[in-house]
């Protein structure tokens, strides 16, 4: 059954809880640069992550680890200074709040007093539990991010499907539960069973939002080179490819290539 879309000038945390108790799907993609961000937010996307996967996207590292407190902040201002709608949300990067709550608050008010972000994400559960209250108490708006936590990637030692087995399926429950009394607006579920997924969903009252978490969720989140096709190389099975940018581009630039060997570019009504 479709539920009427409400048109928001600004998307804030409460437009997301109002959307949940509507029944209203919540889109989410990423951006770490202006002009991305610029069509993502014209585009009508709710929420705009930016990512701690700019390490993989942007910067070619394997994993997430390697992005810097400071990276993510020139990328989080990037995309605030081209959005009008959307909210936008930081990850905080490894090790900027995992050890030391103190440590954690510091790094999410320089992301909100230096790049102008609107709020951050934080992966775990029970174990960033003081640090996620520490940061609501100054009065900034949390994500969590529960499942596969990238950042522990080294812990899990793959990127398979998390809380298969009921031991860690009731820890996640549980862990969600926390999420919700500690404070935090919403959460992301990131790659475990469907089933699980909307059991969570339908027991805590803020907005569960899924990657590789199926259709009985609040909504949905997917990294936007992946979706466009600007990647090629990864292709889990919840990824839904709308574009074939990096064939498109290809062609592009060795066209591009072609004509100026060539002499074709540029032609006469291309020049001054």
């Amino acid at each position: 059954m479709s539920v009427a879309k409400k048109e928001y000038k600004r998307v804030t945390v409460k437009s997301l809880i109002d959307m949940k108790k509507r029944g209203e799907k919540i889109s989410m993609l990423t951006a770490y640069d202006y002009t991305m961000a610029k069509i993502v937010d014209g585009a009508g996307i709710d929420v705009i992550l930016v990512g701690d996967s700019a390490s993989n996207v942007m910067a070619g590292h394997e994993t997430t680890l390697p992005i810097t407190l400071d990276q993510m902040i020139y990328h989080a201002s990037s995309v605030i200074r081209a959005i009008e709608r959307a909210l936008v949300v930081v990850d905080l990067p490894f090790g900027s709040y995992q050890s030391d709550p103190k440590e954690a608050l510091r790094s999410a008010i320089r992301i909100m007093k230096e790049s102008g972000g609107h709020a951050v994400k934080m992966e775990g559960g029970k174990e960033v539990k003081e640090s996620i209250k520490r940061i609501l108490h100054a009065g900034i708006p949390v994500m969590g991010h529960l499942g596969l936590t990238p950042q522990s990637i080294y812990k899990f030692g793959t990127y398979t499907v998390r809380a298969k087995e009921e031991q860690e399926a009731q820890r996640l429950k549980e862990d969600a539960l926390m999420l919700e009394k500690a404070g935090c607006f919403a959460i992301v579920l990131e790659k475990i069973p469907a089933k699980l997924a909307q059991e969570v969903a339908q027991s805590v009252s803020i907005p569960v939002i899924g990657i590789g978490a199926g259709a009985g969720v609040d909504g949905q989140v997917l990294v936007t080179h992946d979706m466009v096709g600007m990647t090629h190389e990864f292709n889990p099975r919840f990824l839904r490819r709308y574009m074939n940018l990096y064939e498109e581009m290809t062609n592009a630039f060795t066209q591009y290539g072609e004509d100026v060997k060539s002499g074709d570019f540029p032609n006469d009504s291309e020049q001054y």
